[in-house]
């Protein structure tokens, strides 16, 4: 496996070169999100907001009308809990070209409570006129910038930083409302998003050796939800659905598979892994994943409740988990 150290730093200076309407606001985590070379290449482009994300989200707003596209970029925590009025009256309301760009998206960060943003998605998918996406690696990362470029209207993006895996193709770039098939099995269909894909990734090889079909659908656009690889993978399902997230099971990717199982009239089981309605605490992204049984051990657990048979897969057959250097300069991990 391919590893890219910060891929969105570079990327970002590059895709901007020819996009004088596009501007940076920063909370006072500048360099915590990646964009500390941005704005020392672009200083006129740079807004220092301060720690204040109500007004950096009214300001962001009022750019937009003049025809900017401004990207804030700050932790996902203090896009949606701190500044929602801000967020839904001054730039969703209005419909407006305002990139919000949040960074320790569900429980990859060991800063406890304060610093996961594990409710979020939920409460931008039920924000009218938003567009939620998430990255799930440096292939999505790197093109992602693309992919929201036309959407003409706020978007939301789950933004991963630090050291990452490519998982995907670098040719095959992200497209809003097109989720990517990753393998076929008419046993289980797995559904999952952001970091967890990386964890089915982790077990699909060890489940199929052990004779059940899994079809994996790795999901990049929160909403709008549902398209054609994701339906047909929920048909194919005979023993039934899973689906993993970096968030609470409720509003988020689990519950977008529930309400298209429901829309559609699909005849399936559905299993939510996720956060079980309770806050997380800090620790390291392994420990946490384990803990709150997010990772690849509790999906294969998973599988063997529908399917009905223990499958004998230890520790040692899965593909062994990734660990960040959680002080590195990359800052995969730490605040």
């Amino acid at each position: 496996m391919e590893l890219v150290s910060r891929p969105h730093v570079d990327n970002f200076i590059k895709w901007s070169a020819t996009r004088p309407e596009v501007l940076v606001l920063s909370a006072d985590l500048t360099n915590s999100c990646e964009v500390g070379l941005w704005r020392d290449t672009y200083p006129d482009r740079f807004i220092t907001a301060g720690m204040a994300e109500q007004n950096m989200l009214s300001v962001a707003g009022g750019l937009a009308r003049e025809g900017f596209v401004p990207f804030i970029h700050t932790f996902a925590v203090f896009i949606y809990r701190r500044a929602y009025d801000q967020l839904a009256m001054s730039v969703a309301y209005p419909n407006l070209k305002v990139r919000l760009v949040g960074f320790l998206p569900g429980i990859i960060t060991p800063g406890g409570v304060t610093h996961q943003a594990i409710e979020d998605i939920a409460i931008m998918r039920a924000t009218p006129n938003m567009t939620v996406v998430e990255t799930g690696d440096a292939t999505e990362v790197e093109s992602v910038l693309d992919a929201i470029e036309h959407v003409d209207g706020p978007v939301y993006l789950r933004m991963l930083r630090g050291e990452m895996p490519r998982l995907f193709p670098a040719d095959e770039p992200m497209v809003i409302g097109q989720s990517r098939l990753l393998s076929e099995g008419d046993d289980v269909t797995v559904i999952t998003a952001g970091v967890t894909t990386e964890e089915a990734l982790r077990a699909t090889q060890a489940l199929e050796a052990r004779g059940v079909g899994i079809t994996h659908v790795h999901v990049s656009t929160h909403k709008p939800f549902g398209d054609p690889i994701l339906h047909d993978a929920l048909r194919r399902a005979r023993q039934g659905v899973i689906t993993l997230e970096n968030h609470v099971v409720t509003g988020g990717l689990g519950s977008a598979v529930a309400e298209h199982i429901a829309d559609c009239g699909i005849g399936t089981r559905l299993v939510r892994l996720g956060l079980q309605d309770t806050y997380a605490h800090g620790a390291s992204k392994p420990y946490l994943m384990r803990e709150y049984r997010l990772d690849a051990a509790a999906l294969v657990e998973t599988v063997e409740q529908l399917v009905g048979r223990p499958l004998a897969i230890t520790e040692e057959d899965l593909d062994a988990v990734r660990l960040d250097a959680v002080h590195s300069a990359a800052k995969a991990e730490a605040l």
